[in-house]
């Protein structure tokens, strides 16, 4: 695609177009859809066009299958056209990464959604250009520490049931304090440790209750190891 297409998405996003609520102010984005259990697709760290040039073509069709009530997506876009891409499946929900910066400045740092009264927190993870600058020559010489982003993000989403992130590039998958902290890793940047492309997706119950699911481009779920020490190694987010 070409940089004049990415102008003219970047355009349309600060309008809002069909399908895609990434433009919405934080405090008016909770969603209720009480009666049915559903699926959200989650996604993350995508990097188009400064790392590839487009999504992997197995992504829309499998979210598709699913049959996804709405996609997520938690930051690194990079460009207006990848979320245009996943709303011809189901409406989006993004908030801003690192690399959101040129096209899709505008998106939130945080959203907050609420499905059949489960909240859902949803971030990138990197909190912002200070925490980013901060913490990048640490986690370059000692590798990114899942921990202490999950301690940053438990205070930036309090009494969130889920806490959705992307940043690592590493899945995660795994309830702490009571809460599930989920990451999708990466369908295209996939962290060494995990070195599966892959995306996510968040079961809700009718009533409530949630379970996450990592799964690669093929539809398989991926079972996650813990990362030894809540360290991760490579940063190159």
């Amino acid at each position: 695609m070409s940089n004049a297409h990415y102008k003219r998405t970047s355009e349309g996003a600060r309008r809002g177009g069909p399908g895609i609520e990434y433009n919405r102010p934080v405090s008016s984005n909770l969603e209720e859809s009480r009666g049915r259990p559903l699926t959200l697709g989650v996604i993350a760290d995508t990097h188009i066009p400064d790392r590839r040039k487009a999504l992997d073509p197995r992504i829309l069709p499998l979210f598709e299958a699913r049959q996804v009530s709405a996609i997520l997506h938690a930051g690194d876009v990079s460009a207006p056209a990848v979320l245009e891409a996943l709303a011809q499946v189901a409406p989006v929900y993004a908030v801003r990464g690192n690399r959101d910066w040129l096209w899709l400045g505008g998106l939130p740092l945080v959203r907050r959604l609420s499905f059949n009264g489960v909240e859902v927190g949803l971030a990138h993870g990197h909190g912002g250009w200070l925490h980013y600058m901060l913490d990048r020559p640490v986690f370059t010489l000692f590798g990114v520490n899942v921990e202490r982003l999950v301690a940053r993000l438990q205070i930036r989403l309090p009494g969130s049931d889920v806490v959705v992130f992307g940043h690592t590039h590493l899945p995660l998958n795994r309830r702490i304090d009571g809460r599930l902290f989920f990451n999708p890793g990466s369908p295209h940047f996939p962290h060494r440790r995990q070195p599966q492309p892959s995306l996510g997706l968040l079961h809700i119950g009718a009533e409530g209750g949630v379970r996450g699911e990592v799964i690669d481009l093929e539809g398989r779920p991926i079972h996650l190891a813990a990362p030894a020490n809540g360290r991760v190694t490579q940063f190159r987010t």
